[in-house]
């Protein structure tokens, strides 16, 4: 049995509905409404993601992928050898694969995922580019708590990575628990890698996630598609609009899916309804200074030691490790 096919026998189908559709009874009925952004990602919202980071206005992707390039050998010397790389959310893994190149006798690569397409695809194609390095792939929420796979060789530490900006989806006291659940991963002697977008000009922010070919609207209105196909809810798409706008106070951008008039839905049995111009807050994408990031990182028991920026000052990843306790 391959490490792939295990990993498909931990999705249970009727675990992820039953969980999504508490959500949306718990989400549904609170104000404002909300629905936690990891939703986006079934097969279409992960396509769609991919196309989102290619459009000229989203800055992200390629600013870190240049960020990579210029200093993965770096990154790589301070991660040290013979390490067991545990990735959040691995997405495509265009990043990973820099990393995994430069490291210094990985020991074991272990993605976490909660798209099963998504993982699939990546572990794949990272797998064909580097066949010395043992594939643990996991398919899972990394929110819910992680337990690294056992690899055949011993890793000389563990490295949790989390790249593209994906903590900003997290209000404060979540990003906190989140690196937190780090922190006990990788243990005294581990480190954590996290990509963070950096506080700039608004107006870029704000474009970034207002895409005008409309492919981050798509992106989150596919969360109704999702909701419709998954729960038998009854959407109608051409009621609601994506909203994506930056709290220059609270320093991140906003989405919400907005009712465009009075109505309600219908999901598993359940009425909703929605205000015409209310919003349901569907995702948070935080920007972060420096100084203020490891002030946050500080809070889980983390110290940030050494961080690396694009030419730009747009972008960061930040290597932290474990504050010693007595």
């Amino acid at each position: 049995m391959t490490k792939l096919e295990l990993a498909r026998q931990l999705v249970d189908p009727a675990s992820v509905r039953s969980e999504l559709l508490a959500d949306v009874r718990r989400g549904f009925r609170t104000h404002p409404k909300r629905l936690s952004s990891k939703y986006f990602y079934d097969e279409r919202g992960s396509q769609l993601f991919e196309d989102i980071c290619e459009q000229p206005e989203y800055y992200l992707t390629r600013t870190e992928l240049a960020l990579m390039r210029e200093h993965v050998d770096a990154i790589a010397d301070t991660l040290g050898p013979e390490v067991l790389l545990v990735e959040y959310g691995s997405g495509s893994g265009l990043k990973t694969d820099l990393l995994l190149a430069a490291l210094d006798r990985p020991v074991a690569y272990a993605p976490v995922e909660i798209s099963l397409e998504a993982l699939d695809a990546s572990v794949r194609r990272l797998a064909e580019r580097h066949r010395g390095i043992e594939m643990l792939p996991v398919c899972a929420d990394f929110t819910r708590g992680v337990v690294s796979p056992r690899p055949k060789r011993a890793a000389a530490r563990t490295v949790v990575y989390f790249p593209g900006s994906t903590l900003g989806n997290f209000d404060a006291s979540d990003a906190v628990a989140l690196m937190k659940q780090m922190r006990a991963q990788i243990g005294t002697r581990g480190a954590a890698l996290i990509g963070i977008d950096l506080k700039k000009d608004p107006a870029i922010i704000e474009a970034a996630y207002n895409d005008a070919a409309g492919v981050t609207a798509a992106f989150t209105m596919n969360l109704l598609v999702r909701l419709n196909r998954e729960l038998g809810a009854d959407f109608d798409l051409a009621r609601f609009r994506h909203s994506a706008v930056y709290n220059a106070l609270a320093g991140r951008i906003e989405t919400h899916i907005v009712s465009l008039d009075s109505q309600d839905v219908h999901i598993e049995g359940g009425t909703f309804h929605f205000e015409r111009h209310e919003g349901m807050l569907v995702e948070y994408s935080c920007k972060y200074s420096i100084e203020d990031f490891g002030k946050l990182a500080a809070k889980a028991g983390l110290r940030m030691k050494r961080h690396w920026t694009d030419s730009l000052g747009q972008f960061a990843v930040v290597y932290l490790e474990s504050i010693a306790t007595d």
